[in-house]
């Protein structure tokens, strides 16, 4: 357990205990524990990268959330996370040289069928497939097992958004259990560790839901049946606009934890005239719920999050062209 410290020792203004800086010098409260676990991280990097993104989440513990140290750690950590999957995975393939040579787009197209790859491998998880079956039977009654399949399988890409954030933040997780008539969830074994982290790994479920919103929308153009793809992509597109109210433990509210009352406010607005030109009565589910942290709950963060803010914005932009489209094409 890091020292409690009752004086900055820099220009000795008084603390409190949970301080991880002193608000007038700046200067960082456990300097010197975060020294030593510095030093112990990096020496584990080449030969152990999970003890060194271990030694570094306890690092970050002691500085404060949105510092710039933090943000390089939290970078540093889900490196190391990347580093650990492939020792623990030695037989996984780098990039293909001859998709090297088409540079950028080369390295796109491997990491698509990576991340396809691991949608398919979350399948084989005996509790995930045996809920997500389940699932599918109920809403099978209601809707039809076509549209069952389909609306489960949305479902599960949004949650292994989730999944494959955490991921890359080096931090370990379940796959998706669901729940017949209420969605599904996922199991977190490491914590997050800044409120930025968190926004991040929140909003990587509604992108991957968008995602499979508008592979549902695509055979509208091309394949018979329309009227089935139009009503997943929409059923799809609904529930991670939803997904996207910032209140409860729903994404949104994990994103807005990392915003301040300015990007609330502008988030607010681009909602509001999202809902008047695409006429969606769900967007103001989001917007109801914007207003309410903004003027009730107002746990702003102490410094703004930009990306955070910018992924917000284009999510909700991506659902109103979803809507839009889906709208022209009934």
């Amino acid at each position: 357990m890091a020292e409690v410290h009752s004086a900055c020792a820099g220009c000795g203004t008084a603390l409190v205990p949970e301080s991880l800086s002193c608000p007038a010098c700046h200067q960082l409260v456990h300097a010197s524990a975060l020294e030593t676990l510095a030093q112990e991280a990096r020496t584990q990097e080449a030969g152990s990268p999970a003890t060194a993104a271990e030694l570094w989440r306890k690092a970050l513990l002691l500085l404060p959330p949105e510092s710039k140290q933090a943000v390089a750690i939290q970078d540093r950590v889900a490196t190391l996370g990347a580093a650990a999957r492939v020792a623990e995975h030695p037989g996984q393939k780098p990039v293909p040289a001859w998709l090297k040579r088409f540079g950028s787009l080369g390295v796109a197209v491997a990491a698509f069928f990576s991340k396809f790859k691991f949608l398919i491998l979350g399948l084989g998880k005996f509790k995930t497939l045996l809920t997500m079956l389940a699932s599918v039977g109920l809403y099978w009654t209601w809707f039809g097992w076509r549209f069952a399949a389909g609306f489960v399988l949305g479902i599960y890409i949004h949650e292994m958004g989730h999944v494959w954030a955490l991921h890359r933040f080096g931090l370990r997780a379940s796959t998706p259990m669901f729940i017949p008539g209420f969605g599904a969830f996922i199991s977190l074994y490491d914590s997050p560790a800044s409120v930025g982290q968190d926004a991040r790994i929140g909003l990587a479920g509604p992108l991957w839901g968008a995602s499979a919103a508008l592979a549902f929308l695509f055979p509208s153009f091309v394949l018979p049946g329309t009227g089935l793809w139009l009503a997943l992509a929409r059923a799809t597109a609904l529930i991670n606009l939803f997904n996207l109210t910032p209140i409860w433990t729903l994404d949104g509210s994990r994103a807005f934890r990392a915003l301040d009352r300015r990007q609330r406010l502008y988030l607010g607005a681009l909602m509001m005239v999202l809902w008047l030109l695409t006429n969606e009565g769900l967007f103001l589910l989001p917007i109801g719920g914007t207003a309410y942290r903004i003027f009730w709950n107002k746990d702003y963060a102490a410094e703004p999050d930009w990306t955070v803010f910018f992924q917000f914005a284009i999510l909700a932009a991506m659902f109103g062209a979803l809507m839009a489209g889906i709208a022209v094409r009934q």
